[in-house]
């Protein structure tokens, strides 16, 4: 059975584009700094009112009606609500398999944050700080998360599979996504010292993991790592370690690639994507690999150069054409068909994401975003329902 999945980022794992709303009246770029701009009562209602409204037992029918057999939760390190002022969220993800069970869909659940951040991005809980890896505390702290989670979801029938830690980030994503000029630090101190992540020191926190955690999952179940943006540089790493029920999540996102400096083309596209097609049947010889986030978003279809995906919120953009309806339906089916077909050469993928909280209609800025939202690309014809389930 291929993995056709989406993912339900923005709910459990804030990130502000995602869902402007929930930031309205502050200066806050991530969930770190909303729990210090708002009073702690606005902070619990306005977090507890996004969850419960933001996804429901409704989302989940809707996503098996898809075509869907699979959903990939992003949660914080938080998730146990033993780190305060931030706010847990178990009880959510309790009713999230219960759903799943129900209508017959399976979870990933990807640690998407840890303390002081694996990344620097706003989807890592606090921009521009990427100093996790550098505190052995806070490294454990992680670990046990991750084994506290195996240990209360380890035999549920709607478990797919834990991910241990969502894109830590390399040398070179580090650099082409120039983490401290899109992501600036709102307290510069506290980001002093910031840096990417080693390939050693992320093989040696995946090898410790999956020890906490494999001991706690029933035989079907699966341990997944990400390739910290490096698809090719895991060959050794899993020729030189047995593992059972092991996979490897890559995200590839048409913006990366633009922000490489691929010509924004429909034809381009394809290119890139048939490369990362062969790439994806050599990996595949040695692990399951699986594309855990990728979208159909790119420059070309918004009408104007996003700089590798700046939203709204970052940058004014001009656009300087937009496709008609037709046209734009043609691209994305496209890039929907070429994508798919290239991601089965593994075992699957998960679209990010399901759903937005923005007006791309009203709001000229946001022009070009739906596409983000599997949900609208569904009702606009630019994708039909998965049939190979």
């Amino acid at each position: 059975m291929k993995i056709k999945g989406v993912n339900l980022g923005g709910w459990l794992v804030l990130e502000k584009w995602m869902a402007p709303q929930v930031f309205r009246g502050t200066q806050a770029d991530d969930e770190y700094y909303l729990a210090q701009d708002l009073p702690n009562d606005i902070y619990q209602d306005r977090i507890a009112g996004h969850r419960l409204e933001f996804i429901s037992e409704r989302d989940f029918v809707e996503i098996a009606a898809r075509g869907f057999n699979m959903v990939r939760i992003p949660v914080p390190y938080f998730i146990f609500g033993d780190r305060p002022p931030f706010i847990g969220c178990i009880d959510e993800l309790d009713r999230a398999f219960t759903w799943a069970e129900h209508y017959d869909l399976k979870i990933l659940i990807d640690l998407h944050t840890v303390p002081d951040s694996q990344n620097g991005f706003d989807n890592g809980g606090i921009s521009g700080v990427c100093k996790w890896a550098q505190e052995p505390e806070e490294i454990d702290f992680a670990l046990t998360v991750l084994e506290r989670l195996s240990q209360r979801y380890g035999q549920r029938s709607g478990l797919f599979g834990i991910e241990v830690l969502n894109e830590p980030i390399g040398k070179k994503m580090w650099k082409t996504m120039d983490v401290p000029d899109r992501y600036p630090a709102r307290d510069p101190q506290k980001a002093a010292g910031s840096q990417p992540i080693s390939l050693s020191f992320l093989s040696d926190f995946y090898l410790k993991a999956y020890q906490r955690i494999s001991i706690n999952l029933a035989a079907d179940k699966i341990v997944v790592f990400h390739d910290g943006f490096e698809l090719n540089a895991w060959e050794d790493f899993f020729k030189q370690h047995r593992f059972n029920n092991v996979m490897l999540d890559t995200h590839q996102y048409l913006m990366t690639a633009e922000a490489d400096g691929i010509t924004q083309t429909v034809d381009s596209y394809i290119a890139y994507i048939q490369k990362l097609k062969s790439q994806i049947t050599e990996v595949q010889k040695y692990v399951p690999v699986f594309v855990g986030e990728w979208t159909l978003f790119n420059s070309y279809a918004v009408g104007t150069d996003t700089q590798g995906g700046r939203n709204a919120l970052q940058v004014d953009f001009n656009h300087s054409h937009k496709l008609t309806a037709s046209e734009l339906r043609e691209v994305y089916q496209t890039l929907w068909q070429t994508q798919t077909e290239a991601w089965d050469e593994g075992v699957g993928y998960f679209y990010w994401t399901y759903k937005l909280l923005i007006d791309t209609v009203n709001d000229s800025g946001w022009y070009g975003w739906d596409s983000w939202d599997v949900s609208r690309a569904f009702n606009k014809g630019w994708i039909t329902k998965n049939k190979e389930i």
